[in-house]
């Protein structure tokens, strides 16, 4: 029951710390706050000039057309052979199927890549020839 009581009371009185001194017309009477309220009124004025000007002078720009054709010479990247694509997907498959197949797995990595890259650019090259 104590308790209740305490957070009844810390509750009414924090509601009554937080209110504010008003006049009869809710408006805040602090000078501060009505000082700071019309600095902020006078510089929405100044911008409602400046966008206004500036709407002003974006009407009066005259209109140049310029008639110069260019060209523009973009670079496309040349695109990977299927024969150096087959290199280098059969090199990574030949090395991992070789390391794990062989027991010393980095001499079966180096040999199953070697083996790999090879088959994977004879594909390739018969691929080429048969687009070509």
């Amino acid at each position: 029951m104590k308790n209740i009581v305490m957070i009844i009371a810390a509750v009414g009185v924090l509601s009554l710390s937080s209110c504010k001194n008003t006049d009869k017309q809710g408006v805040i009477a602090d000078s501060t706050q009505l000082a700071t309220i019309d600095s902020m009124k006078q510089v929405a004025e100044k911008q409602h000039i400046i966008d206004s000007m500036k709407l002003v002078n974006e009407k009066t720009k005259p209109v140049i057309v310029n008639q110069t054709t260019t060209t523009q010479t973009t670079t496309t990247r040349k695109k990977w052979s299927s024969a150096a694509k087959g290199a280098v997907i059969g090199a990574g498959v030949g090395a991992v199927t070789g390391a794990l197949v062989d027991k010393k797995h980095g001499e079966g990595a180096i040999i199953g890549g070697l083996a790999g890259a090879g088959l994977g650019a004879g594909t390739g090259a018969i691929i080429d020839s048969k687009k070509k």
